[in-house]
């Protein structure tokens, strides 16, 4: 298997609907916002400005996150921002584990019926390069400490603890959130700016 990562760039949107958009432009679904902007924003956005509120980001310097690419067919998505652009900064159950500028990646999306062919690895590799090659000096995940457990699929976007393990991160801190049953964990990898939480990897 062959999976290409790439940043979602605005001539990438078309790309970037096709794995959060709605079948009918007009309908509300999250794209992918609901950790991203602030819970007022997030209710006054509704059906197509959602979407163009998304293409705006992918026109920034920075993207909003990276898709996975199978021969050309785009088959994952990847959320990946810097921490203090999201509501993360604010939150009262994910803790700040010190005051480096860490960037977040908080949510995964695999196409379905291309779930199990390590996809979600190779996003978690990719955001990883991407926080990176924008200077990032740590990048956090906030999976899930599922034990090997079923993951009910609509809660499976947070990642699960061994996935970030396995992609060098280290549990770094609880944290007082819970997804599909399960509680969710501080994870983070070091990308050369070294603190709490580094990876034995680096």
């Amino acid at each position: 298997m062959s999976i290409e990562v790439r940043p979602a760039t605005l001539e990438r949107f078309g790309d970037v609907a096709t794995m959060l958009g709605p079948r009918n432009p007009t309908s509300t679904v999250c794209w992918c916002l609901s950790h991203r902007v602030d819970s007022r924003t997030n209710r006054e956005l509704v059906g197509r400005a959602r979407g163009a509120y998304v293409r705006e980001l992918c026109g920034r310097a920075v993207a909003p996150g990276v898709l996975a690419y199978d021969a050309g067919e785009v088959v994952g998505w990847a959320a990946v921002a810097p921490r203090a652009e999201l509501p993360f900064a604010r939150s009262r159950k994910i803790p700040h584990v010190d005051d480096l500028p860490v960037w977040s990646l908080w949510c995964i999306r695999v196409q379905p019926g291309q779930r199990g062919r390590g996809i979600a690895h190779a996003l978690v590799d990719g955001a990883v390069a991407y926080a990176r090659a924008e200077g990032a000096p740590a990048i956090e995940g906030y999976p899930v400490d599922n034990g090997g457990r079923r993951v009910d699929l609509t809660m499976a976007y947070v990642g699960t603890r061994s996935l970030f393990e396995k992609a060098g991160f280290v549990k770094a801190a609880d944290t007082g959130a819970v997804s599909g049953g399960f509680p969710r964990v501080l994870t983070r990898l070091s990308l050369g700016g070294g603190s709490a939480g580094s990876s034995p990897h680096d």
